[in-house]
This record gives C-alpha cells, structure tokens and sequence, in this order.
C-alpha cells in the first residue's frame, strides 16, 4: 500500500519518504469540540499541561479543510497543494515544493500573506494549472519530477529535484514563472534524468538527493538513495565539481545501506541538515535518528552524538505505539534557529514536529515543546480526528526564521507557518 496518488503509486512502499500509515480512525478516548472556524480538533484533558510553550498558528496555505478533510484539487491552481516536501522562509519569500504537482510554488513578501492565498511564481510548470512530471510532459529541461528539498543561500534558489536525481540551481530567485534553472548538478545535461547518470555510483552522480543546506559556506546534499550526504566547499559552479568529501561511506563510489554494518559513520535513509561552524546534524530519517558532528566533519567520520536512539547501533522503530520527547519515527527535517536558541525536528511518522530550547547534547534530553499532539505520547494522524490548524499529516519539511516555523504538513496537503514565540 502506498500514501498518495497515480504518481506515488508507482513507488514500492520500501523507497525512503513512502510508507504505509494506519487507518485513521478516532481512538475510543478521544473527545472532540467543535470551534468557530468549523473544524474539530480533539480536546485536552482538564489538567493536561501546555506543552506547546505558547506557539500557535499563524498562517496556512492550501486548500481550506471543508468537512475537516483536506483534499488535492483535480487540477493545481495557484493557491492549492499536493503532498508538499519542503518549505522555506525568510523575509523575503516563502517558497514550498509542491512535489505531488511537481512544481515549487514562491509567495512573495510572507509578512503580508493571508491564509490561503495564491502564489506569484510557478516553477517546473508552463502555468499554473499544469500538472504531470516534467512540466506536464513538455520535459525535464524545465521541469521536475518530486522535487523534495529547497533552500535561498546568498540570493540563489537551490532545489532538490529528487526523482530527476538532481539539484537545480538559479542564480537568482525567479520572479517569473516557467524560469529554467541556471545549474544542473548530478546530471550531464538538462534531459538526463537516469539514477547515477545511468552508471554506477560515482562523486558526481545523485539517487533520490532529498535534501540541500548551506552550512558556514559549505553545500550539503543529503544524497538518500546512495545513503551518503555530499559536502563542496561552496555551492558548485559546474555539474562536474567533484565534492570536497562524502559522509556515510567509505569513498565515492560505494552505496551500501549503512555502509554494511549500522554505525555512527553510516546513514538508511539521510534527508535534511542542519548546522553552524561549530557543528553539523543530519537527520538519518531510515534509521530513526539524528547525527551529530562537533565539530563539523570535514571528511568521512563517525559522529559523536545520537538522537532519537539510545546507542550508534540500534535503529528501532515503535510504530502505533505511545511515544516520548526522545523518541523518533522517521524524522525527515531538522532546522536550528541559532539566534533563538531553537532546534526543531519534524517527528514525520509520529505527526509531530519536536522543539528543544537549544541543541540537545545527548539521546535522553528531551524536547521541550511538541506542536500538532496534545502530549509527547501522542502519534494520530491530526491526532486521530478531524484536520484542525494545529494538526499535522505526516510534516515533512521546515524551516524556522525569526521566531516563526514554516511546515510543510505533506498529508494535509498544506503549508502551516506558526508563530513559536
């Protein structure tokens, strides 16, 4: 079984970023009330503690939750989303990857964003209203296929074009829709899109690269499909820049899952980044945990911290099962707000993004906030009822800037930015 629709269906339910999810039906205990924005959200017990620490809604782009459901238009518009990836956030843009409709869509100017409004640019797409990989057919040159990762560094929008196995690159954030891309890495042209080049492994080549970071001037890509996260000294110039070093395996050519036996060097599924010059953590979403280098590693290396499992060896999933403030279910993002002391990891398979005041230094810290369960033992898809504004679906990407975490809440088809503060 699989989660989303003809495009999805085509993936094995094995490949990282698909999984079955359990029916959705309401637990016995749960008890609902009724608010004036006409959806239903489960409520607390009399005496449960906030542990949201104040953070609440603020903005939500997507379709609105008619019936308290959320469900993908027959034909994109410029105000609606299929199973969005990835987000970001800055006082500039807010830029989603809307990756079931192929397409990253950009907001201009997010301080005056209503909820629900329409993009200004369309990227991946002749128009708004295109759907079907690579531009509807017309092909990849201008196209994508499942973009799942996007980040701005120092003006340029770089996505990770995941099922093109490649990243695009534009010098500049589009202001016009249909753009193509100034840069391709991980192909040899603008019409490749084999897997590894259609070779084997190799420095240059990318398998499903789900996620990119700029982090102290170093570019980051998490390179899934070959279970190794690729690092260049700066944002490439040419697609054949070899990366300075590669994390997770031996050298540039292997690609074993965990490198043959699980470690602290080894990565299942690595999808996201996060860091600064003093340290570095990758969220190894396969194996159910976070890494962490620090310092930031600057070649092949063991890391010396783990979230999420209790030693560098085990990599249990406790799946329907109530959980905690350490535990993690397939945390696909990760992001660091360094100037307010504020780490967040989107908990994904328990429907839940995690907050700690600070990076945590080891497995049995506990986060300090949970957004979209009303407790830390909580896992229900919008906790098993109806979707409310602070659920989640399965939240995939986010991105936090000044005080406000930007979420791409992919089973509900939306993007959630809340207000942390």
């Amino acid at each position: 079984m699989v989660v989303y629709g003809s495009e999805f269906a085509m993936v094995d339910s094995a490949t990282p970023g698909f999984h079955t999810r359990p029916p959705a039906t309401a637990s016995p205990e749960s008890v609902s009330v009724r608010v004036s924005t006409g959806w239903s959200i489960p409520a607390p017990a009399a005496d449960a503690a906030d542990l949201t620490g104040g953070a609440k809604p603020w903005l939500w782009l997507g379709a609105t939750a008619e019936g308290g459901l959320i469900l993908p238009a027959a034909m994109p518009t410029a105000d609606q989303l299929y199973a969005p990836r990835a987000v970001w956030l800055d006082d500039h843009y807010l830029i989603a990857a809307d990756t079931g409709n192929h397409r990253v869509l950009i907001w201009n100017n997010p301080d005056t964003l209503g909820s629900h409004q329409e993009a200004d640019v369309v990227l991946g797409q002749p128009d708004f209203s295109t759907e079907g990989a690579q531009a509807g057919g017309r092909g990849p040159n201008a196209g994508m296929r499942l973009p799942t990762g996007l980040i701005v560094d120092d003006g340029r929008l770089i996505v990770a074009d995941a099922w093109n196995h490649r990243i695009l690159i534009w010098d500049d954030v589009p202001s016009v829709s249909d753009t193509p891309p100034d840069l391709i890495l991980g192909q040899a042209d603008a019409t490749s899109v084999d897997e590894n080049r259609g070779c084997e492994c190799g420095p240059t080549t990318m398998y499903w690269p789900f996620g990119v970071a700029v982090i102290d001037g170093r570019f980051w890509v998490a390179d899934t499909g070959n279970r190794r996260v690729l690092v260049w000294d700066e944002v490439p110039s040419s697609p054949d820049a070899e990366p300075a070093f590669v994390l997770g395996q031996p050298d540039g050519y292997s690609r074993d899952e965990n490198r043959g036996e699980i470690g602290a060097d080894s990565f299942r599924w690595p999808h996201d980044m996060a860091g600064n010059d003093q340290m570095v953590l990758v969220a190894d979403a396969g194996n159910h945990r976070i890494l962490g280098w620090n310092p930031p590693p600057s070649a092949d290396g063991a890391a010396q911290q783990i979230l999420g499992q209790p030693d560098d060896v085990t990599a249990i999933e406790v799946p329907y099962e109530p959980q905690s403030g350490t535990t993690l279910r397939f945390p696909y993002a990760i992001d660091i707000d360094f100037d307010a002391d504020l780490m967040a990891v989107a908990d994904t398979a328990n429907n839940r993004v995690l907050l700690w005041d600070g990076v945590p230094t080891d497995s049995q810290t506990s986060a300090s906030r949970v957004l979209g369960q009303v407790e830390f033992n909580g896992i229900g898809e919008n906790r098993w009822d109806l979707v409310g504004d602070d659920t989640f679906c399965w939240p995939y990407g986010l991105c936090l800037h000044r005080g406000r975490l930007a979420v791409a809440d992919s089973g509900n088809n939306r993007i959630m930015v809340w207000d942390t503060t």
